[in-house]
């Protein structure tokens, strides 16, 4: 990967280059990171901000680029030579001083690697969020009493725009009986299940999917339990396929999970699956978590079943890894939000909950139990935690 930096030095050591160039290489050999150095003169502009402090009595040459900064953080690289770190401790208590935030990188060339590619992730995650469109098809469900989203805040701090979308022009598109043919429904056809039943849950798909081109949208959440009695069908095969292709798919009209799906799916780069917490056994430390759809891209193995309340449509009964996961959720305010890494244990056939079932460890569940942020969490596979809190420094 390459990382743009940019560096500040003493001019008295004559050793730096040797030194450099080794920290460089280690970078390189121990997470394959490419440093490309740059011209000062764009320091104004750089997103995200990342300055090689190369050694001691490079804080003049710092406090002369200050003024030029505009970053809102500044990750200071340290190589661990030549009084660097001495140094980068100086330097971000001047910017601190002066009312700025920052960090500084440093341990091991391993770990200053992954903490580069983090915030590597964060930045770019920033940028893909920045200008998208997310669809809100119908209003919030009736029981998401406290659910419900600022979209002023969205679109200040995220660059998120909210397009309101009625639900009789998704029935209108269900109609139609269409739906564009892809490596996902054919899968889907070749799976056993009643033909009818498939049928409409798959021209669902194609009302989502036009609309999602109409509106020119990155994700869209659905009032779909209407749907049930409105066309006897529900989104979870439909919602299912549009997160296997990348656009982001929650159910219930609950904007603020759909954009905690966003935010988690960008920074990880993995699909993610919108879940509900079903039961805690706080004496062995587990958790429940289970929903009727999930991107069809993350589990191992899956089968299709009837939606569970309902025992209508289509919903998938997903088997994900049983590896490490992230767990993540955002408040509709963007003040507010939970992370924390944890394993899956199991993955579960209970006729008494949504079709999708995994058994998880996590390490706490006092904030479920005392200050849980509504009821939908957010899962994807992998720890991706460094640089999710990345991400959210700058909210």
């Amino acid at each position: 990967m390459r990382i743009p930096i940019f560096s500040v030095s003493s001019l008295i050591n004559q050793d730096l280059d040797k030194l450099t160039s080794r920290f460089f290489e280690e970078l390189y050999t121990e997470g394959q990171i490419l440093p490309q150095l740059q011209d000062p003169s764009g320091i104004r502009t750089a997103d995200p901000c990342i300055i090689y402090i190369a050694s001691g009595g490079s804080e003049i040459q710092f406090a002369a680029l200050m003024e030029q900064i505009q970053a809102e953080r500044i990750y200071l690289l340290t190589s661990g030579y030549s009084n660097s770190l001495a140094a980068s401790m100086e330097i971000l208590s001047f910017i601190r001083q002066r009312g700025g935030s920052g960090e500084i990188i440093h341990g091991s060339a391993g770990v200053c690697a992954r903490k580069l590619k983090d915030i590597m992730a964060a930045s770019e995650a920033r940028k893909r969020i920045r200008g998208m469109k997310l669809g809100m098809v119908g209003e919030p469900s009736d029981w998401l009493i406290a659910s419900l989203s600022d979209e002023a805040a969205l679109r200040e701090r995220l660059g998120i725009e909210v397009v309101p979308v009625s639900l009789e022009e998704l029935i209108e598109e269900y109609e139609k009986h269409a739906y564009r043919e892809d490596s996902w429904t054919e899968k889907l056809k070749s799976m056993e299940f009643d033909r009818q039943e498939l049928r409409k849950a798959l021209d669902l798909y194609g009302a989502l999917d036009r609309l999602v081109e109409r509106y020119g949208l990155g994700g869209l959440s659905v009032r779909c339990f209407d749907l049930l009695e409105r066309v006897k069908t529900t989104g979870c095969l439909g919602l299912a396929v549009l997160n296997a292709r990348g656009i982001y798919g929650g159910c219930e009209g609950d904007l603020p999970s759909l954009v905690s799906m966003v935010i988690l799916g960008e920074v990880s780069g993995q699909p993610a699956f919108m879940c509900n917490p079903s039961r805690m056994d706080l004496e062995q430390g587990e958790m429940v978590l289970a929903h009727c759809t999930l991107p069809l891209n993350m589990p191992e193995q899956m089968e299709l079943k009837t939606h569970f309340e309902s025992d209508i449509g289509v919903a998938i009964a997903g088997q994900i890894p049983e590896d490490e996961i992230t767990v993540f959720k955002i408040s509709g305010d963007l003040r507010e939000y939970y992370v924390d890494g944890g394993r899956i244990l199991k993955n579960m056939q209970d006729p008494t909950l949504c079709r999708t079932q995994i058994k998880v460890k996590l390490s706490s569940y006092d904030y479920f139990l005392e200050r849980p942020i509504s009821n939908h969490h957010v899962i994807c596979c992998g720890d991706c935690r460094q640089a999710l809190n990345y991400f959210l420094a700058f909210l």
